[in-house]
Parts: C-alpha cells; structure tokens; sequence
C-alpha cells in the first residue's frame, strides 16, 4: 500500500489537492502481462495505495473498478467514455504500453485528465524479435530442434540433413518500413548480419543518418529487397499497408516481418501469396485480432511463423516499463508534465 501523499496537481484550468491523511488511490485494470508475478509492483507502491486486477473485462467491470480510484493504469484493457465519466475522482490515466488507442482520448479531455505512456521501454527487445523470427524462417533453428528430439537425426544415414534451405543473409537487402527507434534498430543488426539495408519513413529527409542505410521510397524497398520488416505504426494510412498490390511489386519469395501491428496486412492477401510462393515466408507476432479466433487463416498458413506478441515481453523491458510508468505517475503528483498524450 502507498504512502501518505501530499500534492498539488493542476488540471484543466483548476486546482485537484491531495494532502494531509488522504491517499491517491490507484487502480490497475490488466496487471497479468506486465507482471503476471516475476516482477515487483513496489515502485507504484511506494508512492500510492495499489489494487492490481490480473484482467478487467470492458464495460460495467472496468467501470466498477475505476469507479472509485483517483489513478488507473492499463495496457490492453478497455477504458471508454463512459467509465471516465463515471469516475468521478479520476484525473489520472497511465499507459502500460507505448500505443494509447485502449483510452478514449476526447473523454479522458473533456474531463480535464492527464493522460501518459511509455515509448522507447522495449526497442532492443522488439528488435530481437524480428531477427529471432527472421532466423527461423531462414535457419529453423527451432523446426529443425524438434525435428532431432523426434528421432530425426537419429534415424538419418548422414552425420546431417536439413529440412529447409538454409539461407545466408550476407549480401542480401533488408527493407525496414518504419525508420523510427525500432527500425533503426532492426536496421543496425542487419548491418552487423552484412546486407543492404534499405529505410522507409513517412516523416520527408534523404539521409537515414546511419552509416550504410539508405533511404527509400516504399516501392523501391519493397522491389529490391529480400526481408521487409515492419516497424510503422498502425493508422488510417498504414491499415493494411501490406496488400494484394505491394505484394505483386516484391521479389518472388521475399520474407515478410511484422511485430508492429496485425493491421498493417491484408492477412488474406498475405496468405495468398505465401500458398503462391510470392512471398517465402512470413514471421509475424501480432496479427489482426488478438487473441485470435481459432481457425485464423494466417496461423496455418504456408512457411509462416506466429509468436503470440511477446517481442515486447521480456523480463528487461517489463521492468523498465513498471519503472517509467511510475516515473510518469511521480512527475503528474508534482504537477509536471511527462510522456503526456493528452
């Protein structure tokens, strides 16, 4: 439980004080992914009384449990007008992500609430996901493991085999879509691997500033290169930036990497040209609904490989989060401005 906290926190135009005996009290509505137990919640504790829910379903259990708090954090859970309006001491809304679409923005301003995230906790994290999917599909570290614990290599007459081609990516070309922190990483690592890498970014500028990566058009990447990895955000111009046409504009069996968002693909499209060999394969961990029904076509597909959006889950990164996102919540108690979106 937190401390005793006195502050002044100024909000839309009037003055919100805490003081004396009273406690800010905070609500957090999905704690399981960040911390489904092998961290500690302590940094928040020392500052506020904290009530961790593991899960919150949208709608009437959300607003129950932000009825009465001062304070909410949350990641992927739902948290809509009517439950801002509902809450008639709540003035402060954390993000346990970088991605603030889970929070009716309008509402949480016209009630005069702070609203902050977290960019940046999981860009090495992130970035190693794309290249731990993009070894699979070219190396199958892992197919070809299970294969050997199955008796496989056992079995075999030769001292070894492999059961996909294996590929060398010296040489080849990388496209990053998406040249902000998570590209540029992802960039980097290809220039350590010895390829190309080529960079799309929305924002205009010719120089990548990075040394051996040069900026592109999005045709040209998509044209030349032999990976393409996603790392845009999804917006009204990027939904389904990976459809029927740039597809055709790739080179027959290029990879597709994607651990930003599902929405960028057209994921009938994208299994289209999988069973065609138009593209070689795909590493992708986040798909177009999560989690996703059974049956999703693009979990089975053809030289596919899924991971269940956990390129931003590691122990590191979840750490760093929890730390930020009390950082965020300190600076609000003293009247400041951090990471706002609001």
């Amino acid at each position: 439980m937190g401390g005793d906290v006195g502050c002044r926190i100024e909000e839309g135009g009037g003055m919100w004080q805490y003081g004396g005996m009273k406690k800010i009290k905070l609500t957090v509505l999905d704690g399981y992914a960040t911390n489904p137990g092998d961290l500690s919640w302590s940094e928040l504790e020392e500052l506020v009384e904290v009530t961790v829910w593991n899960r919150s379903a949208p709608g009437r259990e959300v607003a129950e449990r932000v009825a009465d708090a001062d304070a909410v954090m949350l990641n992927k859970a739902k948290l809509d007008g009517a439950a801002i309006r509902g809450a008639a001491r709540l003035r402060y809304a954390g993000i346990l992500a970088t991605g603030y679409n889970t929070i009716d923005l309008a509402a949480a301003r016209e009630k005069g609430m702070a609203v902050a995230n977290v960019p940046g906790y999981s860009t090495m994290s992130v970035a190693q996901q794309a290249w731990a999917l993009l070894l699979e599909l070219t190396n199958g570290a892992g197919a070809h493991a299970a294969d050997v614990r199955r008796g496989g290599w056992s079995a075999n007459p030769d001292y070894c085999y492999w059961l996909t081609p294996q590929v060398e990516l010296a040489g080849l070309t990388l496209g990053v879509v998406g040249f902000g922190a998570i590209g540029r990483a992802v960039a980097g690592m290809g220039r350590a691997f010895g390829m190309r890498v080529l960079a799309n970014r929305r924002t205009a500028g010719t120089e990548s500033g990075m040394d051996g990566v040069e900026m592109a058009s999005l045709d040209q990447v998509l044209a030349e290169s032999d990976v393409v990895s996603l790392h845009c955000p999804l917006t009204e111009e990027t939904a389904g930036l990976i459809n029927e046409d740039r597809l055709a504009k790739m080179k027959r069996g290029a990879l597709l990497i994607n651990t930003a968002r599902g929405g960028l693909l057209d994921e009938a499209a994208v299994v289209a040209a999988l069973e065609s060999g138009q593209l070689g394969g795909a590493g992708l961990d986040v798909v177009s609904e999560e989690p996703p029904p059974e049956g999703l076509a693009i979990l089975k597909a053809k030289n596919c490989v899924v991971s269940p959006h956990l390129a931003w889950a590691t122990a590191a990164a979840r750490k760093r989060l929890i730390r930020e996102a009390a950082e965020n919540l300190r600076a609000w108690m003293r009247g400041e401005r951090r990471n706002r979106v609001d």
